[in-house]
């Protein structure tokens, strides 16, 4: 048994699903579910589900309308390996619409919330140094896109 995670589009699931596809490893767009009659968001003819996959993952991007938007209460973490991932997703994502936020965040323009971290963030965040871990965290909260080098350069205190 596979969870699947849907996500709730204003006629946009189809436009999501080719582009997550484009841009995350192991990731494509499989089948949909087209209205055999007029629903209470969807006419007859319209599509309704789009399936496909993200790293690998489950998900139904639905084309419901309006009434439910995207929020921050709900995020997607990509595990970048370094600052070239983090540089290229960052763009990606943040492109034709989407909004930086902080410490890593962003809304991409489906208004869907991402955090661009690096795996090794955690060992500033977290290394065994009490006074390292608080400059890495107060460099961070200064950041939008997170800068590695600067994170750990916090963290050393250099």
């Amino acid at each position: 048994m596979e969870m699947t995670t849907c996500l709730w589009f204003n006629g946009r699931a189809r436009e999501a699903a080719n582009f997550y596809s484009s841009i995350f490893p192991n990731s494509s767009v499989s089948d949909n579910w087209i209205a055999p009659t007029d629903t209470p968001g969807n006419q007859q003819g319209e599509e309704i589900v789009v399936n496909f996959k993200m790293f690998g993952q489950n998900f139904i991007g639905l084309n419901g309308g309006p009434q439910f938007p995207h929020s921050e209460a709900i995020s997607f973490q990509i595990p970048c390996a370094d600052q070239a991932e983090i540089d290229k997703f960052w763009d990606l994502l943040t492109a034709d619409g989407g909004q930086e936020s902080q410490c890593g965040w962003l809304k991409d323009k489906f208004g869907v919330s991402w955090q661009v971290t690096p795996t090794e963030m955690g060992a500033y965040l977290g290394g065994p140094d009490a006074e390292g871990r608080q400059r890495a965290t107060q460099a961070m909260l200064a950041m939008k896109k997170i800068d590695l080098a600067a994170m750990k350069k916090a963290y050393l205190g250099e």
